[in-house]
């Protein structure tokens, strides 16, 4: 169609053009008429710019196996496709979404070529500003989304110190306590040793040891109030036969498992003269019992924190490899327990028997960390408690999982924007605004699923959706952000014509 001078120098982009500079353009460019369909397609080469004069245009962008509309407009001067021309070979030059029209519309087409050489020519301060703009931002973006990670990692270690603190003082103290105790058990097998025992006594004081010792490892759980009836009746018993310190003993042997029956077995076992010696010889067994039984616990959660730390960082694991969301969620949520804190509530609503997806697990590990924070951070700012909510479920040929959080909701009018780097709610010094971002990166980029959210007061529901299976995993070996942030994709609110 006739390219008019007059009518491109209409258009807001064109209109403080001169006149020369206008039939410039017309001579290197051209005036096409689309009918309703596609004008070009996310991915190929970015060949041409489009400025539209007229009609109604959508854009939209792959995400999964699916084209998610980002963008329709019917207002004339918008333009898209190669607007980073003037970068030239610095970037790769494609169209960074697919652009498609609803009834026919006409455009202003004009070769990539063309566009990079009048920006170069008639704005080369522009052009330069341009440039620097587009590249530092992207520096910055890498280095604020470095130091976002190097954040949460001391959080997280602050949080792991923490968690292994409480077990690694409860196994010193305890074998502390033990030693005393197996010091003192062996005065008291000296005392016996010395004692008028006959030979018949001694080994059977040494089967009760041995039968206590059993109950002991089979002690029942008691409510507070049964425990205390438990003493107040052992220590009776105790002080009905003699035996200084009942009071002191009675606790040890409830929380043993130990009753007045079996105290009756160890008297109708040994003599009445030797009763008192043999209850305090069977008392170090039992607190020996207990003790090792704590540093068993103890050393046992220490090694729990120390699994669930490795499966965070997925240390020694492919990058690229089938994993059960779960176990990622899991520790996820087990390395954040200390900023959880007591105020959020956990509920787990699991799917056990959804398959394993192929995936970049120390990646997911990373989105489920921001959401996790960003649910805990808005609770918070709710000033009470409130419950965190994780589902996971399965939808149709993806795998849901969802963040819900209490907190008071993402406001409407700035719902559309908490995916663009560097939007953040927090105060200045708190966020970087790169959380989100990055995990829609992740998410989207990396693993061909989506990332969105549905929010009103007191119910904010992050979900995110991967591909039960997956194509062949980017072999580049960057991670995240790094490697993303470098395209030429921007954030899914990003991509409106402009």
């Amino acid at each position: 169609m006739p390219c008019d001078p007059c009518e491109i120098g209409s258009l807001f982009l064109f209109e403080k053009l001169s006149a020369e500079q206008l039939g410039r353009l017309c001579a290197e460019g051209r005036v096409e008429r689309f009918e309703p369909g596609p004008v070009y397609a996310e991915g190929d080469p970015a060949t041409c710019f489009y400025v539209m004069i007229e009609g109604t245009v959508v854009l939209s962008r792959r995400v999964g196996g699916d084209d998610v509309e980002v963008g329709r407009t019917s207002q004339r001067g918008v333009y898209a496709g190669a607007m980073q021309a003037y970068l030239g070979d610095q970037v790769p030059q494609t169209y960074t979404n697919s652009m498609r029209v609803t009834e026919p519309t006409r455009f202003f087409v004009l070769p990539a070529e063309s566009f990079a050489a009048v920006m170069r020519e008639w704005f080369p301060m522009a052009a330069h500003l341009l440039e620097g703009l587009f590249f530092g931002s992207k520096s910055t973006q890498r280095a604020v989304g470095q130091r976002e990670r190097l954040l949460a990692l001391g959080s997280l270690a602050a949080g792991l110190t923490h968690e292994l603190n409480n077990p690694a003082a409860a196994a010193v103290r305890a074998t502390a306590a033990l030693r005393e105790r197996v010091g003192k058990m062996r005065h008291k097998l000296a005392v016996i040793a010395q004692g008028p025992y006959s030979r018949e006594a001694l080994a059977g004081l040494i089967e009760i040891q041995e039968r206590t010792a059993e109950r002991v490892a089979k002690a029942p759980s008691l409510t507070p109030l049964e425990a205390a009836d438990r003493e107040d009746e052992l220590a009776d018993w105790l002080d009905e036969h003699g035996i200084q310190e009942g009071w002191r003993i009675a606790p040890t042997f409830v929380q043993a498992g130990l009753d007045t029956e079996w105290l009756k077995q160890v008297a109708a076992t040994v003599d009445e003269d030797i009763l008192p010696g043999a209850v305090g010889w069977l008392n170090y067994t039992v607190e020996t019992e207990l003790l090792m039984d704590e540093i068993d616990d103890s050393t046992g959660r220490i090694s729990h924190l120390v699994d669930a730390a490795k499966q965070y960082a997925q240390l020694d694991r492919a990058p690229h490899r089938e994993v059960d969301v779960h176990e990622l969620l899991d520790s996820t949520l087990l390395m954040l327990s200390a900023k959880i804190g007591p105020h959020v509530r956990v509920v787990k609503e699991y799917d056990r028997s959804l398959p394993e997806v192929p995936a970049y697990p120390a990646e997911l590990n990373q989105v489920w960390t921001n959401l996790i924070d960003n649910a805990v951070a808005a609770i918070g700012s709710g000033g009470g408690d409130g419950t965190l909510t994780v589902r996971t479920a399965r939808e149709g040929d993806r795998l849901l999982v969802e963040f819900r959080d209490t907190g008071p909701g993402v406001a409407e009018e700035i719902r559309g924007r908490i995916f663009d780097p560097f939007f953040t709610t927090k105060p200045v010094g708190e966020g970087t605004g790169l959380g989100l971002d990055i995990s829609w990166r992740i998410v989207v980029d990396k693993h061909h699923g989506s990332l969105q959210v549905e929010s009103v007061p007191g119910d904010t529901r992050f979900q995110v959706l991967l591909p039960l299976t997956a194509p062949e995993p980017d072999t580049d070996g960057d991670s995240d952000s790094d490697s993303d942030s470098d395209s030429d994709s921007d954030s899914p609110t990003a991509e409106e014509p402009v």
